[in-house]
């Protein structure tokens, strides 16, 4: 039968201090019989006798001497390791994730995790950024921008402006600007959205219905995308979500149905797999991600 050595030399650490098998026992937190059997199969480990039994007290035999300050070493090793796997456990894993995300949503997600022991430090960025600092390794793992269809989280875009709210959809070749001329209406990509999959798609539906070029543009940023919209008949290409925080009215796109696609992209050694698990309707939650599995 294998020797719980640690467990083991625990016991004998521990009754060897109190000078009593019972008061032994009760520092290292186990009955005084499991206290006796452990010593018992470490003798029969070692082949010799640990302690002398023909006294009331647990007195040390000299192998028991000799072997003492090594029992004592593994002891107080094995109780670093445990001290040490606790703080690995508690080491925040920095995750980049989208600047569409707002305070209270990261703040409902970290809630999430850490009722799974899982400690989160965020570090938002641009699409591309995100997934260069797990390159770098400067997170330990990014949600990373995918086309819809390849992406385990979904979020539906359509246009949003300000107005009275609207029923249907919008289509973008009412944009059209008239013989009359006039002022057109553009619309704004916010940077989250500055990516093939969505950008590329949204100006090739532009040229198509014969929108001018500008009328579809990537703004700086989403604060200056809103400011346009806001003081203007612009539109911005954003989630139900995003419309709602900023007050504008969301109407999906008549000629195309395009969406945020999400997934996980893990760093060395990183379980994408079971973190994706572990956390996917949180993570869907903190994105306005359709909640389909």
């Amino acid at each position: 039968m294998a020797v719980d050595l640690i467990g083991s030399c625990r016991a004998f650490v521990s009754v060897s201090e109190a000078g009593t098998f019972t008061a032994g026992a009760a520092i290292a937190r186990i009955p005084q019989p499991v206290a006796s059997r452990r010593i018992a199969a470490l003798e029969r480990h070692f082949g010799e006798r640990l302690f002398d039994r023909s006294t009331r007290r647990a007195v040390l035999t000299p192998f028991g001497r000799d072997m003492l300050p090594s029992a004592k070493r593994l002891v107080a090793l094995a109780d670093a390791m445990e001290h040490d796997a606790q703080r690995a456990k508690l080491r925040p894993m920095r995750l980049a994730m989208p600047e569409t995300c707002t305070v209270r949503e990261l703040a409902e997600l970290d809630a999430a995790a850490r009722a799974l022991d899982v400690f989160l430090e965020f570090r938002q960025a641009p699409p591309r950024e995100r997934a260069e600092l797990v390159r770098t390794q400067e997170v330990r793992a990014a949600l990373t921008a995918v086309p819809a269809e390849e992406g385990t989280w979904k979020v539906p875009l359509g246009l949003a402006g300000g107005g009275r709210s609207r029923a249907g959809v919008l289509h973008l070749e009412t944009l059209r600007v008239g013989r009359s001329g006039g002022s057109p209406r553009r619309v704004w990509i916010q940077p989250e959205d500055d990516v093939p999959h969505l950008r590329d798609r949204l100006f090739r539906i532009r040229d198509s219905v014969g929108l001018r070029p500008a009328q579809v543009s990537v703004a700086d940023s989403l604060t200056a995308a809103a400011a346009a919209v806001f003081g203007s008949e612009d539109l911005l290409l954003c989630s139900t979500a995003q419309a709602a925080e900023l007050g504008l009215t969301w109407r999906p796109i008549g000629e195309i149905r395009l969406a945020r696609g999400f997934e996980v992209t893990a760093g060395p050694g990183e379980d994408a797999q079971r973190f994706r698990a572990r956390l996917w309707p949180d993570i869907a939650r903190c994105l306005g991600a359709e909640e389909t599995a």
